[in-house]
């Protein structure tokens, strides 16, 4: 079922007197990137998504957001959807970077962490410059050659050639996004903390997912991540890039269904 929450496009599955799962997606995406996840969890879970501010259905507004107002926007969710008990919350890439402000603001708030090729790090001097010069070509060019590139980067060889048509239709729906948005989700990652010190002091069940051939959050550095928080799980996920929830869905749902049955 489709809500609209303070200007954001939401998705709700299941029953809402079951415990709830509360998915952030990445960028330049939406909710619906979810759908192999919400489809297999939806019996037994209370399943929210909703595109983040400034993508997809959601408002633009001004543009101007921060990972802040980000989570002003979580916490919104969980607020008016009278979630009562705590819910997982679940984050893939920038919405990882959410979930962990969201955590160190109020981690009260949830009842247990799952991380998909996401980092914790801030970017440095030289990805600020680089994700500045994407703002500059996204003015200059438009949104279609970003979009192409970007998500190219995202998926591995294997599958854009399995899938070209798939592949083709994420990136058709990127470009008709409104670039005021998109620009604003860029600069809200370009100006994010650096959230790696806070990691030791996570206290909630953890799961941690990267694909294996994920370039732009190699596995390497995400196990490292995952080794900073107490007891957390790594799980590697075959045949998959930095999509993996999106390239191997059967591995990942695995995972997370394993995780959720030992909380």
């Amino acid at each position: 079922m489709k809500k609209t929450i303070g200007g954001l496009s939401v998705l709700v599955e299941g029953n809402q007197k079951d415990t709830a799962i509360i998915f952030l997606h990445g960028f330049p995406y939406d909710h619906t990137m979810w759908r192999e996840q919400i489809a297999a969890l939806s019996e037994n879970y209370y399943c929210v998504a909703y595109d983040i501010r400034g993508l997809g259905g959601s408002s633009v507004g001004d543009g101007q957001f921060t990972m802040e107002s980000f989570v002003d926007d979580l916490e919104l969710m969980i607020s008016e959807l009278r979630i009562e008990k705590p819910p997982i919350v679940c984050g893939f890439s920038m919405g990882g970077y959410i979930v962990l402000r969201a955590l160190e603001r109020m981690e009260n708030a949830f009842s247990a962490v799952i991380l998909c090729d996401t980092a914790s790090n801030a970017d440095d001097n030289e990805g600020k410059l680089n994700r500045s010069d994407v703002i500059r070509r996204i003015n200059a060019q438009g949104l279609t050659t970003f979009s192409k590139n970007f998500i190219g980067h995202c998926f591995s060889d294997g599958y854009k050639k399995a899938h070209k048509e798939l592949v083709d239709k994420r990136i058709a729906k990127s470009t008709k996004f409104n670039s005021i948005g998109v620009k604003g989700c860029l600069f809200a990652i370009l100006t994010r903390n650096d959230m790696t010190s806070f990691l030791p002091s996570i206290n909630l069940p953890t799961l941690v997912m990267c694909g294996e051939h994920d370039t732009i959050t190699p596995p390497a550095k995400v196990k490292a991540m995952a080794e900073k928080i107490p007891n957390a799980e790594f799980v590697l996920i075959k045949n998959a890039a930095h999509m993996s929830v999106v390239e191997n869905p059967v591995d990942c749902n695995e995972a997370i269904k394993a995780f959720l049955a030992k909380l």
